[in-house]
């Protein structure tokens, strides 16, 4: 019996059917089409699909390439910067030591600045003495007590604080017995006391009980090159020639008064503190090392701070070795 099916004008239109020998009839439905020229034509999407994908992909691959070598080019342009400011840093250390070792005076200069430039970038220097600020390892017991007051230390908290000081500093006596290592195993720091001089100034946020914040204020005005027990009073903060034994709010404006004078005013400083304790603790003459600060301005628009101390060394060969080196590509070292 013949089954008679109504179809659509329109299905027919989308279904036509190319095989040889079916006399221009069409296909009713694709999928049951058992022509091979109508099953090639249902796998064209899936073509479709498959040739997207590999679009989308290369597209992807195009973009990680192109982050790479965007991050390359800032990289680059990274090391670049290091490069140029490490070379302008040791041309400022050059011409600093330069500066100190010709000066006409016996006594070199013990502070000074100068602005120079190197092709595109433009350097700014200062240099001071080291002896400007207070030596952790040579200062008397007085004069640490008197910088954390001047800190705004309480009198108890301030010698409880230079205690741990001189404690950290100074070898344990075999005649007595050892309480401070003790103290800091009591406080579980997993470490104890160095017995021995500040290697560095950072040191001192290990000291035991020293509050982070007092160490942050410290640490401008003190240091481990200095190498002797005075401060150059020419050149020193108003919080370190306020840490000296015996100074009064009076004494230290006079002072400051009288140093805006210039080094005219020496001798004249110098008497006023010419007696006892004072005259142990000051000085004019600047120390063998130089603390050099640079500020430097690359032609990319970026600005390093570095900071150098350098030791002033009567030798032919080697006019000055460097002692520390911090800038803002790198941490201290």
């Amino acid at each position: 019996m013949r089954v008679m099916l109504n179809v659509s004008a329109r299905a027919l239109r989308d279904s036509p059917c190319h095989a040889p020998g079916d006399g221009g009839k069409r296909c009713l439905r694709r999928r049951i089409c058992p022509h091979k020229t109508c099953a090639g034509r249902d796998n064209g999407g899936f073509i479709i699909v498959a040739v997207l994908w590999m679009l989308g992909a290369l597209a992807t691959l195009a973009s990680i390439y192109a982050v790479y070598v965007i991050n390359t080019a800032i990289s680059l342009s990274v090391n670049d910067d290091r490069l140029k400011a490490e070379a302008l840093m040791r041309s400022a250390l050059e011409l600093t030591a330069y500066r100190i070792s010709s000066a006409d005076a016996e006594v070199g200069p013990s502070s000074g600045e100068f602005i120079f430039t190197l092709g595109k970038a433009k350097v700014t220097v200062a240099f001071r003495s080291e002896a400007a600020r207070i030596d952790l390892n040579m200062a008397s017991k007085q004069f640490l007590a008197g910088l954390f007051l001047s800190l705004g230390v309480s009198n108890e908290n301030a010698a409880f604080y230079t205690d741990r000081v001189i404690a950290w500093r100074t070898p344990p006596d075999p005649d007595q017995p050892d309480t401070e290592t003790p103290a800091y195993s009591s406080a579980r720091l997993g470490y104890g006391p160095r017995r021995a001089p500040f290697t560095n100034v950072y040191e001192l946020s290990l000291v035991l009980g020293l509050p982070p914040t007092l160490v942050e204020r410290a640490l401008p005005l003190v240091t481990v090159f200095s190498g002797r027990p005075g401060i150059n009073i020419m050149d020193a903060a108003p919080e370190v020639l306020a840490a000296l034994p015996g100074m009064t709010p009076e004494r230290l404006s006079a002072v400051l008064s009288e140093r805006g004078r210039g080094p005219q005013a020496i001798l004249y400083l110098l008497s006023f503190f010419a007696t006892g304790v004072d005259q142990m603790n000051t000085t004019a003459e600047a120390s063998k090392a130089m603390r050099v600060r640079v500020w430097i301005d690359l032609e990319s628009k970026r600005r390093v701070h570095g900071e150098a101390v350098i030791l002033m060394i009567d030798d032919a060969e080697e006019l000055y070795r460097i002692l520390s080196w911090r800038d803002d590509l790198d941490g201290p070292s």
